[in-house]
């Protein structure tokens, strides 16, 4: 019987997560963590068929735990469950060694379909993230590409026009450390104020 991590800091997510699951196959085991250190550790002591992640956990980004994830077990797959839309994180997601990537607000039937696909040991894209990719192969790299993965989220905040403080809170890290990723993103980006941070990712795409 398949075997499920769920990493997801709200309870009720990962109950309806459950849900859905237990209607592809009414026996199941499902471990449930609610901060990557909890999701971390249930990881690196059980193993698993497929873990849920979600993107933006207290503390640690969910990318930076996929990291720590494909170092240890590089061979359980890992289905990214975001409230951002594709064209923030997906790519990203999928670089880093996710092997799908769905937002929250999908339906249903759709998350099941991925993790039978992931279960084979596919990946799973949308047709319009794969049309985003397809169209994007003769680009040259983007300047955000240098960018961790918690710079990459700093920046997507900033393009939203968020202060210091309001990232600090939805990072769950200090206004000092945010602070510090800001001035690593406008030194790699070769910016020098938060208007060309916002206009560079509004030009990318990478925001609504």
């Amino acid at each position: 019987m398949p075997k499920f991590l769920i990493i997801d800091d709200h309870p009720i997510v990962r109950k309806g997560i459950r849900q859905i699951l237990e209607e592809m196959s009414g026996v199941i085991i499902t471990d449930e963590a609610a901060s990557a250190a909890e999701g971390l550790k249930k990881f690196s002591q059980n193993d698993y068929d497929v873990v849920l992640l979600d993107i933006h956990l207290p503390g640690r980004s969910g990318l930076e735990v996929l990291g720590d994830m494909k170092h240890m077990k590089p061979g359980i797959p890992v289905l990214i469950l975001s409230m951002y839309p594709e064209e923030q994180y997906a790519i990203r997601a999928l670089k880093s060694g996710a092997s799908g990537y769905l937002t929250k607000d999908s339906a249903p039937d759709e998350l099941l379909a991925a993790i039978r696909k992931v279960l084979d040991g596919k990946k799973y894209i949308t047709q319009a993230l794969a049309e985003k990719i397809f169209n994007g192969l003769d680009k040259d790299h983007s300047r955000h590409d240098a960018l961790s993965n918690r710079e990459y989220e700093v920046m997507i905040q900033i393009g939203k026009g968020k202060s210091i403080k309001e990232i600090a809170g939805i990072l769950s890290v200090s206004d000092k450390t945010v602070s510090t990723y800001k001035s690593r993103v406008l030194e790699k980006m070769g910016m020098y104020s938060n208007a060309e941070l916002i206009k560079y990712v509004i030009q990318e795409g990478l925001i609504d």
